[in-house]
């Protein structure tokens, strides 16, 4: 299926056809293309390495290919303006974490709830917690114009008439994150789950306290008496929860950031700066030779060794990768200290992981069942994958393997076992803390090439404390 980029910005002609007819369903299959409105955000759509990702991303892209059709993203300046071009029918939906909300279902209908948030006030570590809304008066609150937040906010003014906030039409939540990291606004508002996708890019980040309880995420579309996209859309979510696909996704998005470390977080960024130049070289030519992210391979490493080539287990086993005897001698190395050597075999016995495995087994889940066999042996996993198979679920999926791994450590399931017992919270510990390695990799890559979008940006604005809007 090909996909193709609409970036959108004020001025943006009507993407549909005047001479389209039939039912809003049948116009869609007949131009042969989904029009989405989404925005950039770790919870929505975003640029992951060299492709396309997040949660709404690939639910829209799943429906495209339902309809049997082209899926074009449509990414709006603001808010305001994705709002405004939904309601005059300029896209057929908007896939972008929206909130049902009363004031929204005067303009707007929506789809199937696939899932739940809470709006959270966000403040800086070291500052004074905030226990209330009132005790915030004093400072610099600044949301997301025409979000969901603002309507919280109003809501609270009847009892805190002191409340004001800033209503920002040029940055969205994201980069509003961001402004509370950098000291340049004193709280914000965020959704739960974009707060718990951010903290490992921005670990100073703390949540005061809910502003609300928790709140429906749906796809948006314009209010019409045509049902057909509606019920369309209806079909396919109820198909898509069925079969458990719904849940791997958000699984996929969501597993291995339930829990925040502070310490382990700081440290790597620390490390980032003081200790990764060494070795990133060597990273990018094993990432060459074997067709492994070179990004991902440091996040292994760094689960392994913390990037250090005299690093020595209990166990015995050695160096930036962690290699075993018996892995040195397969990928012949003679010195698993040595940096070249360990990333080397390390970033070869994956692969050789991975070449293991059964072919139909999809990506990105191959690689992190591969890495489960780096951390507790090919032998288990295949156990794993059996019982996994025997509860009803997928073997070839991470995320039901996930499920399982922990009966290794139950006599009832490894004394059926070909290979026994295993502790297998230690796998999924392990991949949850490489994945989140690697987004914390990505993004300051990504970020290191990239002009700062806040630059010039004058903070507090003119005028402050203002009105409240």
């Amino acid at each position: 299926m090909k996909f193709r980029l609409i970036l959108l910005f004020v001025g943006l002609s009507i993407l549909t056809s005047c001479s389209e007819t039939g039912s809003q369903l049948e116009q869609i299959k007949q131009r042969g293309e989904l029009n989405v409105l989404s925005r950039y955000s770790p919870t929505s759509y975003y640029q992951k390495g060299d492709n396309l990702a997040g949660l709404e991303y690939e639910l829209a892209a799943l429906f495209a290919q339902h309809l049997g059709v082209k899926l074009n993203i449509i990414v709006p300046d603001n808010l305001s303006n994705m709002l405004h071009l939904l309601e005059q029918g300029h896209a057929d939906l908007a896939a972008a974490g929206l909130t049902i909300t009363p004031e929204r279902e005067k303009a707007l209908r929506f789809g199937p709830v696939y899932q739940e948030v809470t709006q959270q006030l966000v403040y800086r570590q070291g500052n004074r917690r905030p226990k209330n809304l009132p005790a915030i008066t004093g400072g610099l609150l600044e949301v997301v114009a025409d979000s969901s937040h603002v309507e919280q906010l109003k809501q609270h003014q009847a009892d805190v008439p002191a409340l004001q906030w800033v209503a920002n039409k040029r940055l969205d939540s994201s980069h509003l994150l961001e402004l509370v990291q950098l000291e340049m606004i004193d709280y914000t508002v965020a959704d739960s789950n974009e707060i718990a996708a951010q903290q490992n890019f921005f670990p100073e980040l703390r949540v005061a306290f809910d502003i609300s309880d928790p709140q429906q995420l749906a796809w948006a579309l314009t209010r019409s008496e045509d049902d057909s996209l509606y019920s369309e859309i209806q079909h396919f979510f109820d198909a898509l929860t069925a079969s458990g696909k719904l849940d791997r996704l958000i699984e996929k998005y969501y597993g291995h950031i339930r829990r925040f470390d502070y310490v382990d977080t700081r440290a790597l960024y620390r490390k980032i700066i003081t200790q990764l130049p060494t070795y990133q070289p060597l990273f990018k030519q094993a990432s060459a030779k074997f067709d492994i992210d070179w990004r991902l391979l440091a996040a292994i490493s760094y689960q392994e060794s913390h990037w250090d080539p005299k690093a020595i287990s209990h166990t015995g086993v050695k160096g930036l990768m962690m290699i075993t005897n018996a892995t040195a001698k397969q990928m012949k190395i003679d010195d698993r200290t040595d940096p070249k050597q360990s990333v080397f075999a390390g970033a070869g016995y994956l692969n050789s992981l991975k070449n293991r495995l059964p072919e139909r087994i999809p990506e990105p889940d191959k690689t992190w069942i591969a890495l489960a066999a780096y951390n507790v042996g090919l032998g288990h996993i295949e156990d794993v994958r059996i019982i996994t198979q025997q509860n009803g679920q997928n073997p070839d999926l991470w995320p039901d393997i996930k499920q399982n791994l922990p009966l290794l450590s139950k006599k009832k399931w490894y004394s059926k076992t070909r290979h026994g017992y295993a502790r297998g919270n230690e796998p999924v510990r392990y991949i949850e803390n490489i994945r989140r390695y690697y987004d914390i990799l990505l993004y300051d890559s990504i970020n290191d090439n990239q002009p700062n979008q806040l630059e010039n940006t004058a903070y507090p604005p003119q005028g402050y404390p203002p009105s409240a809007l």
